[in-house]
């Protein structure tokens, strides 16, 4: 039986393997479900040397997309200790497995035949961990075996995907490959993006609800902490930067230092910030009073207030400002996204020169309880692609007696451009000349839901910039979309190897 380690115990373990001369092999992965193919693997790779060390991605370095890996460390890790060609298995804290390799010091590092072409790693990551090896005297080998995959097999035989996703996937995965969207990913890296929208900082205040209020009807709440995270533009530039080396973000924004410190510091290494000051006007802050559920990591908000004023304007001299940097920068970019939450940023000469100059625009036009019903996308007269959700989709015409297919079809005509529909649970559709095409949720175990559609219509927004089908950015979307609902708020953006990775888990089923 195949002895379960720590990396600091293997370390000594390891001197006295070099003392008597041992050939130790490494094996990594994330074995989320052993199959024939890691036993063929494991057996040719422990005749390549004396002892042979298997090491395990810990669950939250997987990055196979939500629910992955279905079984747990402590699983994963009994499953290979049961394996008779194993002598010593380790946990590797990491998104690569550099530490198990500092650690164990293999005179070989194993992979399957399928890792032979460097180029088809989506991580970039196993180059590096070559050079690693090489540099502590080892080498790489691979082995022959039949190549199996858990993801497919878990996509097949566990509850992992809704019945609904798989019958898409099937379809979806007859049309379009793998290769396909990192040939388009890579094409997206090579585009110049302007973000243009509002700042907005999302407070989040953490808190246990005791109950109501004994004489009034309010929450009584005990106060845990305070969070807070870069949303609105900032949120979508960011999920853009992961796939694109050239984006600069351009808005309007007050003078708080610790806010332009904050995103200096977070984002200033992934993106040009050229954002104007104002004297007068106020950043943006949303706060939600929230509590989380430990157990079930699930995210329920209680109260929210803002900073908005009442007359939502931005001083003349910064919005001049601001109109100029665009004229500057707009004729210099392959596309421009728009993020307008309706929060004064946005005037009609923007959107004038927004629409006239840039090249290839991508539309989002929000509704909030602070501009419901008065910030239609219908104000805009063109776009090359939206995203919309069905409440804002219901408040651009205010007809009843159409439905949503109907109101679609019509906002696709007024805009004359193809585009999204989001409908939360449900997943997504995409409209192309009248056609319309749905594509599931990908994920209904959700932490927050906010900064979902952003995520969505930012990496969807990215595939049809590089000539994707509608169809395909839907299907891209939905993976930001499903991404993003398991990280609260917008503490962070979505990675675009997170995101290729989820999409070869679908495809593989």
């Amino acid at each position: 039986m195949a002895l379960v380690v720590t990396k600091a115990e293997f370390r000594n373990i390891r001197k006295e393997l070099r003392a008597e001369g041992k050939k130790v092999v490494l094996c990594h992965g994330v074995f989320d479900l052993v199959h024939p193919g890691h036993i063929i693997h494991f057996e040719e790779a422990k005749k390549m040397g004396d002892v042979l060390v298997a090491s395990v991605t810990a669950a939250k370095y997987v990055r196979k997309g939500p629910d992955r890996p279905y079984f747990g460390d402590e699983m994963r890790l009994k499953f290979l200790s049961s394996i008779a060609y194993i002598d010593y298995i380790l946990l590797s804290e990491g998104f690569t497995v550099d530490d198990i390799i500092e650690a164990a010091e293999p005179d070989l590092y194993v992979k399957g035949s399928e890792y032979q072409a460097q180029e088809d790693d989506i991580t970039g990551k196993i180059a590096g961990e070559i050079e690693l090896v090489r540099k502590h005297g080892g080498e790489i080998a691979y082995t022959g075996g039949q190549v199996f995959s858990s993801t497919k097999l878990i996509n097949h035989a566990f509850p992992s995907l809704s019945e609904e996703v798989k019958q898409f996937m099937k379809s979806f995965s007859d049309k379009y490959s793998l290769s396909e969207i990192r040939a388009l990913a890579e094409k997206i890296s090579g585009f110049k993006i302007a973000v243009i929208g509002d700042v907005i900082i999302d407070e989040y205040i953490y808190c246990n609800v005791q109950g109501l209020m004994s004489k009034d009807r309010g929450y009584s709440a005990r106060y845990r902490y305070v969070e807070q995270y870069l949303g609105g533009s900032l949120a979508v530039a960011r999920h853009i930067a992961s796939f694109c080396d050239d984006v600069t973000l351009l808005s309007v924004v007050g003078k708080e230092e610790a806010v332009h410190s904050r995103m200096l510091d977070e984002l200033g290494d992934k993106m040009r910030i050229d954002v104007t000051f104002s004297d007068v006007f106020e950043t943006i802050i949303k706060t939600r009073y929230v509590s989380m559920n430990e157990k079930r990591e699930e995210l329920d908000k209680i109260f929210a207030v803002n900073n908005l004023p009442v007359y939502m304007r931005i001083d003349k001299p910064a919005l001049d400002k601001f109109k100029e940097k665009i004229k500057e920068k707009i004729e210099q970019c392959d596309v421009v996204i728009l993020c307008d939450f309706g929060h004064g940023l946005i005037d009609e000469e923007v959107m004038d020169l927004i629409q006239s100059k840039a090249k290839f625009l991508a539309l989002n036009c929000q509704t909030n309880s602070s501009n419901y019903g008065k910030n239609l996308i219908t104000k805009y007269k063109r776009a090359d692609v939206f995203a919309i959700d069905q409440k804002e989709l219901g408040l651009a015409f205010a007809n009843y007696r159409l439905d949503e297919q109907e109101l679609l079809q019509k906002l696709e005509k007024h805009l004359d451009c193809h585009g999204w529909l989001t409908q939360g649970s449900q997943g997504a559709v995409s409209i192309e000349d009248g056609e319309i095409k749905h594509c599931p949720a990908f994920v209904l175990k959700v932490k927050d839901t906010i900064g979902a559609g952003d995520a969505f219509f930012s990496i969807a927004s990215l595939f049809a910039a590089a000539g994707a089908s509608m169809e395909m950015g839907t299907f891209m979307g939905n993976i930001a979309g499903a991404l993003a609902t398991n990280i609260v708020g917008n503490k962070k953006g979505i990675d675009k190897v997170d995101v290729l990775k989820y999409a070869s888990t679908l495809l593989n089923i």
